[in-house]
């Protein structure tokens, strides 16, 4: 085992100790290294507002059912927790109802695991009344199957970690109560998608261009989103700065205008709860034309960072999307790093910050929208067809030739494909 110490700030509420156990399976298990995982969360509890005394990471075989980190080990925690007079112990892994009451039977102290920290920070970070909502579910989600196990901590007083949101009266009835408010709670969200879903179709039938902003907690989306657009959105240097979506408008160097969203940050092991709490919001991704994963390219674990995105997408069903990859804070990178980054027609290297690189991104955005241009010869009295390539694409020609109208169209991909079909016997034959 070993403890690293960090520097205390006696103004915060929960003084805390964090602990991650390191099993064989983990080992054995591609991905982000457990040291990096203990020194993410790390950032998530000070982001909480957490008071950071020390980490343990403890090595076994296996989970411990009972006690998770072992009976032996966890003495060892309680003489450390005492020693530093800590009044929480974040795990780094999810625990079971039955896990957390034997520890904090044990040791007298907050028990939290990773999965409700993060929902405890999404609980701060949710403004709009959407974001509340999905928030309040993941929460109550999570704590269905651990009533009997949170008893203690939720009576606690003096609030902090794992106390925001519902609040205690609710967390600590009955099982059908919460359910009960669970069912609400999806009752009033599909109102909200409904809502959503209008919104998607009215932006659809206006033909209007959707670029979503995805990526690793942190890695600058909202900060190109407000340079690039002089949004007035939140921007700071922390994990999940942003939580509820935003939409902005995006000229491109054609003068065209498109709709350019900032969603939710990923990280890595985040809460089935809340993804699924939170799929009305992503699946603003999957209507998307083109995505943008920005990237931190100064952060040593990119491309671990980049694999948890991609895995977030998948599941959301949007990995086949096209996809520009943005190396953001290049200017933060070495510049042997720096040197290796990618540049080519399916990922850019900019900084935020750089007026030249935020023009050269709104030109790729621009060259990755276009779609092939084609001429379609079309009976004039067939105006379904006429409105179809009308929806298909930007029409840049139009005469008339005698009983038929001749459209030059510069297509949108994604939308052609859909109606090939239909249109490809009207494509003017190329001379």
């Amino acid at each position: 085992m070993k403890h690293t110490s960090h520097e205390v700030d006696n103004g915060l509420v929960d003084r805390a100790v964090l602990v991650s156990l390191v099993t064989s399976e983990d080992k054995r298990r591609s991905g982000m290294n457990p040291e990096q995982s203990l020194a993410e969360l790390v950032n998530l509890a000070e982001t909480a507002g957490v008071e950071v005394l020390t980490t343990m990471t403890q090595n076994r075989e296996s989970v411990d059912n009972k006690w998770f980190i072992g009976k032996g080990k966890v003495e060892e925690l309680r003489a450390i927790s005492d020693e530093l007079g800590a009044t929480t112990a974040i795990f780094d892994q999810e625990l079971s109802g039955a896990q957390v009451r034997n520890l904090e039977e044990s040791l007298d102290l907050k028990i939290i695991d990773r999965t409700q920290l993060i929902l405890d920070i999404f609980a701060q970070r949710a403004k709009t009344r959407e974001g509340i909502l999905q928030v309040e579910l993941a929460q109550h989600s999570y704590l269905l199957p651990r009533l009997s196990g949170h008893g203690k901590n939720l009576s606690r007083l003096g609030g902090g970690i794992g106390t925001r949101g519902p609040g205690e009266s609710k967390l600590e009835t009955d099982r059908r109560h919460i359910r009960d408010r669970i069912s609400d709670l999806k009752h009033s969200l599909e109102e909200v998608v409904r809502h959503r879903q209008l919104h998607r179709e009215r932006r659809k039938k206006s033909g209007a261009v959707q670029v979503a902003l995805v990526g690793y907690t942190n890695a600058g989306k909202s900060t190109l989103l407000r340079q690039m657009t002089d949004a007035d959105v939140y921007v700071e240097n922390q994990l999940f700065a942003t939580l509820d979506p935003t939409s902005r408008t995006l000229e491109l160097p054609s003068g065209k205008e498109i709709i350019l969203t900032d969603t939710v940050g990923f990280i890595q092991n985040l809460p089935h709860d809340l993804v699924a709490a939170f799929r009305a919001t992503l699946e603003e991704v999957c209507e998307a034309d083109l995505v943008l994963h920005v990237v931190d390219s100064s952060s040593e674990t990119r491309s671990e960072q980049m694999a948890v995105v991609e895995e977030v997408l998948g599941t959301l069903g949007a990995a086949g999307k096209p996809t520009l990859v943005v190396y953001n804070k290049k200017d933060l990178c070495p510049p042997e790093d720096r040197m290796l980054l990618p540049d080519g027609c399916d990922s850019i290297v900019v900084s935020a910050y750089d007026d030249a690189d935020l023009e050269k991104l709104r030109q790729t955005i621009q060259d990755r929208l276009a779609g092939d241009t084609r001429t379609f010869v079309i009976p004039a009295e067939r105006g379904d067809l006429i409105a179809l390539v009308y929806r298909t694409g930007e029409v840049k020609e139009q005469d008339v030739d005698g009983d038929q109208m001749v459209l030059t169209v510069e297509l949108n991909k994604q939308d052609y494909e859909k109606h090939t079909r239909i249109l490809e016997p009207f494509i003017a034959p190329t001379t």
